[in-house]
């Protein structure tokens, strides 16, 4: 299992004061060197975080693979088309919340995600798209010619119960192993952390998972490059 570092959360305390520090470039330098294997950001609509600059530095800088996490708008693809990031991840997002709350609702825009992916992908861009772990939205994806899903794991996140642990994850597993069987590569995240990621290893079929929140978290106390190597111990099973 890789391990892809989300840095949007460098950029949320530097924006906390309007300043220039810290910087999410000067981070994803840091989780690259140790060890992780791509970076994520998310450039939403308000720019509330990640900004149009940190994008067009993390291109230039990020040498393992770049994934901008970004709405399906026309302003957005105007973006990632100039930038040329390795993966695209299309989430849905909505002003007022906290962080992305579920998957993409494919069904109601299938027409124009279908001629969105297809613009990205003529640019060489490959397409993830952010789904919640239903077999609907692997035939979706299958249909609208994604490269990639990744399964929302916020709920699975949230459980407070070992029985709804166990639906959420049976849930993942069905959702991971049909994507993979029909071709798609697998991804996981949203949530997780140093104790909930364990589960998810046994489900051979996620190939990535995508972390942010608790490795800033972890990073106050130990730093980031600690932080990272941590995970990167969990995920690929090193004691």
């Amino acid at each position: 299992m890789r391990l892809a570092v989300n840095v949007d959360h460098i950029a949320t305390l530097r924006e906390a004061r309007g300043e220039n520090e810290p910087d999410p470039v000067i981070a994803a330098g840091i989780c690259e060197l140790a060890g992780a294997e791509g970076i994520v950001c998310h450039l939403r609509e308000d720019r509330r975080h990640i900004n149009d600059r940190d994008v067009r530095l993390l291109r230039d800088v990020v040498k393992t693979k770049l994934d901008l996490e970004m709405a399906a708008t026309d302003e957005m693809l105007k973006i990632a088309i100039e930038t040329l990031p390795e993966i695209v991840t299309l989430v849905p997002e909505k002003r007022k919340e906290l962080t992305t709350e579920g998957g993409l609702n494919m069904a109601s825009e299938k027409e124009r995600l279908k001629d969105y992916i297809k613009e990205l992908r003529s640019k060489e861009i490959s397409v993830s798209l952010f789904i919640d772990p239903e077999p609907v939205n692997v035939d979706l994806a299958i249909e609208l010619n994604a490269d990639i899903i990744e399964i929302h794991t916020g709920k699975f996140a949230n459980t407070r119960t070992e029985r709804d642990q166990i639906t959420e994850l049976s849930k993942i597993g069905v959702t991971a192993r049909m994507a993979s069987e029909l071709g798609l590569v697998v991804t996981a995240g949203h949530g997780l952390n140093y104790t909930n990621i364990f589960p998810l290893l046994s489900i051979a079929e996620i190939q990535e998972v995508s972390i942010g929140h608790s490795l800033m978290a972890r990073a106050v106390f130990t730093g980031l490059q600690k932080a990272v190597e941590d995970m990167l111990n969990i995920v690929r099973r090193i004691n």
